[in-house]
């Protein structure tokens, strides 16, 4: 078996496209298919069933799939021995989010951009189960998630960090006076709420417990980005449960006010990866250097 027939293989068992891997690996849409075929011809079996305009793995390439990979991944790993570059190199897919990108990942992207130059970051914005999935599938090298669990099937994850949470309205709102010391969930439930978009995890759990207080399920306006979620309560249309560290300069600053509230769960920052993957070398310092950056940050 060839590897550049493997890493075809790979490709288009992680996409279920042939077009979609063509693009990716830059080979005319041709070519995939003459190397797939190629590929069942060496090994006398099918490895795609033809659904149509759709494809999915038989049980042979299923398989396959998981040799491919390690087969993938220890070529790499002997090049990268054997030509011995003294500087890190290679691309890196990473899954992250808004809340991460913008707020917590700045130095790192300027620590790589600079000093490791050689290494190319592309990051994609995905949630919780989508970031789960694509690492799984090896569409992502890497991927951060922000969860309450710390366990995920078929993943290795690292938690960095307890990620505080902070539930904010604009100044002058009736549940953030001097007077109020404390606010329950039940006195939320009748309140103008604010969210991002379900599938993030703070979001979600924040749903669950005000459905545990109200007799109807609650709703929110939702925004697109964590910007426009603050934003808007700012202006005063609602409250919102944030990350704390998205929120901080609009606390000092005094354009948004913490509502005296703790949430009855925790969520806690991770860096995963499919379990059993051999991270290259360049994989391992971003996997190094972002647990720095992190303990640094507190």
């Amino acid at each position: 078996m060839e590897i550049r027939l493997l890493v075809t293989f790979e490709k288009v068992a992680t996409v279920l496209s042939f077009t979609q891997a063509a693009a990716e690996l830059k080979y005319a849409q041709s070519s995939v298919t003459s190397q797939i075929r190629a590929l069942e011809s060496s090994l006398g079996v099918q490895l795609f069933d033809r659904l149509g305009s759709r494809i999915r793995l038989t049980e042979a390439g299923d398989r396959l799939l998981p040799y491919a990979r390690q087969i993938i991944e220890l070529s790499e790993e002997a090049r990268a021995a054997v030509v011995g570059t003294e500087e890190p190199s290679g691309t890196l897919t990473v899954g992250t989010m808004e809340s991460l990108t913008s707020y917590r990942l700045s130095p790192l992207l300027e620590l790589f951009h600079h000093r490791y130059p050689g290494v190319r970051l592309s990051m994609r914005p995905t949630l919780g189960d989508e970031t789960r999935q694509a690492l799984r599938q090896g569409t992502y090298d890497v991927g951060f998630l922000m969860e309450r669990e710390t366990e995920h099937a078929g993943l290795e994850v690292i938690p960095l960090t307890e990620e505080p949470l902070a539930l904010v309205a604009a100044p002058g709102h009736s549940l953030a006076g001097a007077a109020v010391t404390t606010v329950s969930t039940a006195d939320l439930v009748r309140e103008p709420l604010l969210a991002t978009e379900p599938g993030c995890a703070y979001r979600d759990l924040f749903e669950e417990e005000l459905n545990t207080r109200s007799a109807e399920p609650v709703s929110f306006m939702e925004f697109g980005t964590i910007e426009a979620t603050k934003r808007a309560a700012a202006a005063g249309l609602g409250i919102a449960l944030l990350p704390a560290v998205t929120v901080a300069e609009e606390l000092a600053d005094g354009r948004l006010v913490a509502l005296p509230w703790e949430p009855p769960f925790t969520l806690r920052t991770q860096l995963a990866w499919r379990s059993g993957k051999r991270l290259p070398a360049h994989a391992r310092l971003f996997v190094e250097q972002a647990r720095k950056l992190v303990a640094e940050q507190g």
